[in-house]
């Protein structure tokens, strides 16, 4: 049986066939995905600077029919499981996905409903994550996102969540516009907690371990969030440290470096 099969791989070699190429690229970003993109607050610059292609993937049935579309930058492939595991791709309708970086490390990515945006940019890093967007709700992640362990992002009933460049999140950060469930007064049957919030987070932001960004919250440039913290509904300008439940600012005028120097 070893001869056999040693024997059929040598006859392989001799007949110089080829291993099979891989599938062409896609049609470019069309100009409907494009507006919807610079409308997020993404550039033209940067976008085509990552010369985005339809995905040479198998994708359900309809999928193009019900205005979808999956766009990948260059070096960028999706994962067979991807597809195949995901059964909610299988009814999403004018749903945008664009990965300029690879999402092989991802837990799950779930869309639903009609209308929703996901922007993975180039060297972003998330292992483990867990991503979820829900009908009109985007999340943007510009460049350069680092979560270093099972973050969890969340965006629905309209909600967006957009982090600008260089970010780096500690393990089980959670970002979430909602609270999945309605609290209400129970006089006046009005809601209490966020539908549909915005989180925006500007560009170099640091996010400790264990802490959990909600409802209409802004953090600014170069700023800090402190181990096991609570931003919620709170605005916050660049440049500083927040800490605590519910977040404050601890400390103003700082900065932040990769780099673990003394």
């Amino acid at each position: 049986m070893v001869r056999g099969v040693v024997g059929m791989a040598r006859r392989r070699m001799v007949s110089g066939a080829a291993p099979p190429s891989p599938a062409p690229p896609g049609p470019a970003l069309d100009e409907a995905s494009r507006l919807r993109l610079l409308g997020l607050g993404l550039d033209e610059a940067e976008l085509d600077a990552l010369d985005l292609r339809e995905a040479p993937c198998a994708l359900p049935a309809g999928w193009l029919e019900r205005g979808n579309r999956l766009y990948c930058g260059r070096s960028v492939s999706v994962p067979p499981s991807f597809v195949a595991g995901n059964q909610a791709l299988s009814s999403v309708s004018d749903c945008l996905m664009v990965l300029a970086s690879p999402i092989d490390n991802l837990a799950v990515v779930l869309a639903e409903g009609r209308g929703g945006t996901l922007y993975v940019g180039p060297e972003c890093w998330l292992p483990a994550a867990q991503v979820f967007f829900g009908a009109g709700s985007s999340i943007v992640l510009r460049a350069l996102v680092t979560c270093t362990w099972a973050g969890i992002l969340d965006a629905r009933n309209g909600g967006t969540i957009f982090a600008d460049r260089d970010q780096l999140w500690a393990s089980n950060v959670y970002i979430a516009t909602d609270d999945m469930h309605a609290l209400r007064s129970r006089t006046t049957g009005e809601r209490l907690n966020p539908h549909g919030a915005h989180i925006r987070l500007g560009s170099h932001v640091w996010v400790g371990r264990d802490s959990a960004v909600t409802g209409n919250t802004t953090l600014g440039n170069d700023s800090v969030v402190g181990m096991r913290s609570i931003v919620r509904n709170k605005q916050f300008p660049a440049n500083v440290a927040v800490a605590g439940t519910p977040a404050r600012i601890m400390r103003t005028d700082v900065t932040w470096s990769r780099e673990d120097l003394p």
